[in-house]
């Protein structure tokens, strides 16, 4: 039976890369020649991903990634009706996960994996302090029961919040959780290298979780704020009712979305008076193209494909 929708995984590993532009050229031709899109980033410290494309592509791209002696990844896969990236991406920088600090050698040591089965478990703990690592607008938007917000900007904002709210818990039981995973390896492998004694965390992060936990036995309230076009998952990784808006960028809620000051494809409560009128004429513009090309039947990387446009 033919898959009609996009296979989309997002993947991780920390370890050592001693060549970036050997991968990134292996990457870069191997996804566009099979129409994969998305963002892979290659730095020093080991890959990160989240990538989208036809079934057999996706396969095809995971044998590439082990001969390229990434055989140790961490991988979530989920699937949408059309693609949820409107072009590839693939970078290199220093870090996978920027925290800004060498007291973090995630491929050397890290906090203990719990499966996503255990996890409530640790939630009901009292004695276990469940800290969320996401940023704060993530956190906003869903979380787990009684887990504590760092009410940060970004991941390296998290050092500060360890620092300033953690330096009389380096005894205590600690388990944190992330979207996928990664940005608790890395943080559960600085705690450590600072001193702390007990630290673990959610293996496969939240979506693992929502994939494999129903509804009824989730410890989970809201959604999953998402990098990429459906922008939020809930339980069984449905998609989520949040949307993108196109002015300010940043995730808005069905609440924003019946705003007197929401225009689709052009502004938000948020940002209706901080963009310029330009940017909102430049918007509107997209939009009429869009529906022109919609009309016209030709190609436009912002209308939306499904895996029969590609075939």
């Amino acid at each position: 039976m033919i898959n009609k929708n996009f296979t989309i995984i997002t993947f991780y590993q920390f370890k050592v890369i001693l060549n970036k532009q050997y991968n990134y050229l292996q990457l870069i031709n191997f996804c566009k020649f099979n129409k994969i899109k998305g963002t892979i980033i290659l730095a020093d410290e080991g890959i990160n991903g989240t990538l989208a494309g036809l079934e057999k592509n996706i396969s095809e791209l995971l044998i590439v990634l082990q001969n390229l002696k990434f055989d140790d990844l961490n991988i979530k896969t989920s699937y949408y009706s059309v693609m949820p990236f409107q072009k590839l991406k693939i970078k290199q920088k220093k870090e996978i996960v920027t925290l800004k600090t060498r007291k973090a050698i995630p491929e050397k040591i890290s906090g203990k994996k719990i499966d996503y089965s255990e996890w409530n478990k640790i939630i009901k703990d009292n004695d276990t302090l469940v800290i969320d690592v996401r940023n704060e607008f993530e956190v906003s938007m869903g979380s787990f029961t009684g887990a504590v917000n760092p009410k940060t900007k970004n991941f390296t904002d998290f050092k500060a919040f360890v620092k300033k709210n953690l330096a009389n818990s380096k005894r205590k039981k600690i388990a944190m959780y992330c979207t996928g995973g990664i940005r608790c390896e890395k943080a559960s492998s600085y705690m450590i290298m600072n001193g702390f004694k007990n630290v673990s965390q959610l293996n496969g992060g939240i979506i693992k979780y929502l994939e494999n936990i129903s509804k009824n036995n989730s410890f989970w309230n809201g959604e999953c704020f998402v990098f990429d076009e459906r922008v939020s998952l809930k339980n069984e990784l449905k998609k989520g009712s949040f949307k993108i808006c196109y002015g300010c960028r940043e995730p808005i809620s069905i609440r924003d979305i019946k705003s007197k000051f929401y225009v689709e494809g052009v502004c938000c409560p948020n940002c209706y008076e901080r963009i310029s009128e330009k940017k909102k004429k430049n918007l509107m513009e997209r939009i009429k193209q869009i529906q022109l090309s919609k009309k016209r039947g030709e190609y436009n990387r912002f209308i939306k494909q499904t895996v029969s446009d590609y075939e």
